[in-house]
């Protein structure tokens, strides 16, 4: 992650008016409300404020993102970046993001068959990634990550050494899982102390700052 001050540009960034969309298909933008795309539908950028974003099956669309607000995005949907300040992003199964997805206090779930092109980054919130392909890498501050069974991230893993604010609120350590069969190209680099749990059948790139604690089970053991 670039840096923690990623919660005020980004919020800044989508308060804006957004461009143009790569395609002929219409924008939809709003200040208050939220956005909904039926199954099938085509649209280009989908931009609120306050209000969420809710994507159907097999939807094109271009990038969608929100201040106050969640996205959920169907099955077989092909888009563009996902982004939102405040809310969760939960992408369904045989998704194509061409591009990031990216949170500051909210949680990211990418279900099986998803595709990132580039990166997922949050601040505050947990990863999940069950069989997906992430072309970039993952940066977070203080959320839990699992990368799940069968997922590719093909650009290592940083965790940034948080703020004071974060250490006096006295939060836990984050736990870190690379599950059965899953694997992180590049580096895994934390600046702060988490919990790292590798299963035997995965592969990770070097580590930096963590002990790698292996397990065999489907699933990490309890905490």
């Amino acid at each position: 992650m670039r840096n923690v001050s990623i919660m005020f540009t980004l919020a800044a960034a989508l308060a804006l008016p957004m461009g143009a969309a790569a395609s002929n298909d219409p924008d939809i933008s709003k200040v208050n409300g939220s956005i909904t795309v039926e199954d099938g539908g085509r649209q280009g950028e989908l931009n609120t404020v306050n209000g969420s974003i809710r994507i159907g099956n097999n939807a094109r669309v271009g990038e969608a993102s929100t201040v106050n607000g969640s996205v959920h995005v169907g099955d077989s949907v092909q888009t563009g970046n996902l982004g939102t300040v405040n809310g969760s992003v939960r992408v369904g199964r045989n998704v194509t993001v061409n591009g990031d997805i990216e949170t500051v206090n909210g949680s990211i779930f990418v279900d099986r068959g998803g595709n990132v092109r580039k990166n997922i980054s949050t601040v505050n919130g947990g990863i999940g990634l069950v069989d997906t392909d992430v072309a970039g890498g993952i940066e977070t501050v203080s959320g839990d990550t699992t990368v799940g069974i069968g997922s590719h991230v093909r650009g290592g893993i940083h965790y940034e050494k948080p703020g004071k604010i974060w250490f006096s609120t006295k939060q836990r350590d984050p736990r870190v899982v690379i599950g059965p069969n899953a694997r992180v190209d590049g580096s895994l680099v934390f600046e702060r102390k988490v919990e790292l749990l590798v299963h035997r059948s995965a592969v990770i790139g070097p580590v930096t700052g963590a002990t790698a604690v292996h397990f065999d089970t489907p699933t990490p053991p309890a905490r």
